[in-house]
Parts: structure tokens; C-alpha cells; sequence
């Protein structure tokens, strides 16, 4: 079973080793993607390859757009909430936005829907393609400053990736 507060992240490497993880994950999400035209399908299984890969997290997934809200994707942790209007929430402001929120400590966020209590910060990426917002990838920690660059870096790559396939 998955146990996110077994350790703090990264314990013993450091940005190089979390890079090389990333590069790694990025390669084998590329090649579980070949040949697969289901965006469901390719959502939940990069959202459980993150979620079991990615150390420190607790929750782990998409948001799709509809109309002007995000509605609740494939994803691996606890239930979720299920919509979320773009502007509100650390989803909805880089929905809204179309740029990485990376937040240290979502209590300091304006706004921060608290769907997991035991989340303390968060990175969310958007998934753009051809310009158009098709969701937002979700990390969730329950670590404060979890996420650095590195993070949104290697999420940032991912979405450039996957986009396509769950468009």
C-alpha cells in the first residue's frame, strides 16, 4: 500500500537524483502511451504512475476542462473534489491562468479548496494543446514546500508530453 508520510521526499538525493527520477518516468509514461488513443486510459495510468512513482505525495491526478470549471479526471489518492471553477483554488487559478502553480503551503493560499486535509502544498500544471486547455495535472503533498522547480520542470515536460494523448 502506498504510504506517503512513510518519509520525507528525496530523503538521502538530491535535485540531480530527483531529475534523473523525472527523466526516467517521463521515458517509461512516453512508451506506456504509444500506441494508445483512449484519453481515460492514458490519464489513469499516468496519474498512477506519478502517484507510485513521485515520492511525497498524496494524491495525485487530472482535472479536465468543461465550459469554465475543471471536472475531476483520473487520479490515485483520497476522493476528490469533483468541480472546480477556473480562478478558484490552486486548480482554477492555473486553469485560469495557463501557467504551473507551484505553492508551498496551500494554507498561505488565497482561496485553496481543501478536498484532502492532510494536504499541505501542492503543484498544479496545466495541459495545453494547439493553445487550448484541456485540464490541469494535480500533485498534492502532505509536506510542506514539497515542490521546487525541479517539480514543476519535470511536470511542466510531462504535460507537453501527454497532452496529445488525453486530448
Amino acid at each position: 500500500m502506498h504510504d506517503p508520510t512513510a518519509s520525507a521526499p528525496w530523503n538521502g538525493g538530491g535535485a540531480d537524483d530527483k531529475a534523473a527520477l523525472y527523466r526516467e518516468l517521463i521515458q517509461a509514461i512516453g512508451a506506456s502511451l504509444e500506441g494508445e488513443s483512449d484519453p481515460v486510459a492514458n490519464a489513469a495510468n499516468v496519474a498512477a504512475a506519478v502517484y507510485h512513482t513521485v515520492p511525497g505525495l498524496n494524491w495525485a491526478g487530472f482535472y479536465m476542462a468543461r465550459g469554465s470549471e475543471l471536472v475531476l479526471g483520473p487520479f490515485q489518492g483520497r476522493p476528490a473534489c469533483v468541480r472546480i471553477p477556473f480562478g478558484r483554488g490552486v486548480c482554477g487559478t492555473a486553469a485560469a491562468e495557463r501557467r504551473s502553480v507551484l505553492v508551498p503551503d496551500v494554507a498561505a493560499f488565497p482561496g485553496h479548496i481543501a478536498c484532502d486535509s492532510a494536504s499541505r502544498s501542492e503543484l498544479v500544471t496545466p495541459l495545453l494543446v494547439d493553445g487550448r486547455l484541456i485540464g490541469v495535472l494535480d500533485l498534492d503533498s502532505p509536506f510542506l514546500a514539497r515542490f521546487d522547480s525541479v517539480d514543476q520542470r519535470a511536470c511542466e515536460t510531462l504535460a507537453a508530453l501527454i497532452g496529445p494523448y488525453l486530448a
